[in-house]
């Protein structure tokens, strides 16, 4: 009878154990890291997966974990990545899940930029590829010359859009991509629309980052492209404000003094003729596809509109152009805008 109840005892025992190992295991352990997710940085090793995941409270203990590593085979599996890990996860899922890299992806979603430095940041918090790398790949004509592009024109491979890859994917490869679909954007009909206006699609993208720069009006922007265009077949400098703004890298001038239109660079359209070398930020899809299909007119020049705030009025003639800028000036004036 006593050893009936030891025995009784010990199975007793021994369910308890296999019930705790269990929870364990496969009951909720984790906790959510500060921004969903959890990153292991290419080249990292087991041990490092492992402390660092108890050193940022996603586990409180690594002997469950480590165990499971070794019975999953993980430990000489260590895949990098952008791991999503929620509270309350299993420790068993948790480990298979970074076994078996499944990783969630990063959204890049490019909308307008301006500088090759400003795009480097933007990508660079966003993917393991450091800022400094980048721009090291956008300044290398080396690198760049298999893409028929270089350091002024290289922004032009990229077209607004929402991308999607895996956060450890390495520049050279995310550029390629978004190359890619450069290349499909650029279809049959764009490519004949840009020869239609005598320029390249380099030359049509570089004149939308400057029409995208004027204004944000969907309405005014073939009017914008008429004017450029115009003054183009004539051989007129563009004189375009924002390519001022670029060059002097201050975006925040809200005159364009003469002082500023003197700066030389090859970018100042005030002072150099034809297209600058290269785009001025990513325009969107609308703005390149208005400068392809622009407004015929006759219009060569256009101010901010002095009656309707984010438009423009626009002229064919000095003359009257003036009329109109001097009613601009005053609104400024009265505005006290400098």
């Amino acid at each position: 009878m006593k050893a009936k109840k030891i025995l009784r005892y010990s199975a007793f025992i021994l369910a308890a154990i296999i019930l705790i190992v269990a929870l364990k295991v496969f009951g909720p352990v984790t906790s959510a890291p500060a921004d969903k997710y959890f990153y292991i940085k290419t080249g990292s090793k087991y041990n490092e997966v492992s402390s660092t995941l108890k050193e940022q409270h996603i586990i409180s203990s690594t002997l469950i974990f480590d165990w499971l590593s070794s019975w999953l085979n993980y430990k000489n599996a260590v895949k990098p990545g952008r791991y999503e890990i929620p509270d309350g996860m299993s420790a068993f899922n948790l480990v298979r899940m970074l076994r078996n890299g499944k990783q969630s992806p990063v959204r890049l979603i490019i909308n307008k930029i301006r500088t090759k430095e400003d795009i480097a940041g933007f990508i660079g918090k966003r993917f393991e590829c450091d800022s400094a790398s980048i721009i090291n790949f956008f300044n290398s004509n080396d690198s760049l010359k298999k893409y028929n592009l270089d350091s002024n024109t290289v922004v032009s491979a990229i077209i607004p859009n929402t991308y999607i890859y895996n956060w450890n994917t390495n520049f050279s490869k995310l550029f390629t991509r978004l190359y890619d679909e450069h290349n499909k954007f650029w279809n049959d009909k764009r490519k004949a629309d840009a020869d239609s206006l005598h320029l390249t699609p380099v030359q049509v993208y570089t004149l939308a980052s400057i029409v995208e720069e004027e204004t944000v009006q969907e309405s005014d922007k073939p009017l914008i492209a008429s004017v450029y265009l115009n003054r183009m077949s004539k051989g007129m400098k563009l004189g375009a404000d924002p390519t001022v703004k670029f060059a002097l890298k201050n975006f925040a001038l809200k005159r364009i003094y003469e002082k500023y239109l003197l700066f030389d660079s090859p970018y100042n359209t005030y002072k150099y003729a034809g297209l600058p070398p290269g785009p001025i930020c990513t325009p969107s899809v609308k703005t390149i596809d208005a400068c392809l299909q622009p407004a015929q007119t006759k219009y060569l020049y256009f101010v901010a509109s002095a009656d309707k705030p984010g438009y423009h009025d626009f002229a064919e003639t000095y003359e009257e152009h003036l009329k109109l800028a001097k009613r601009y000036q005053q609104k400024l004036d009265s505005l006290n805008i400098h």
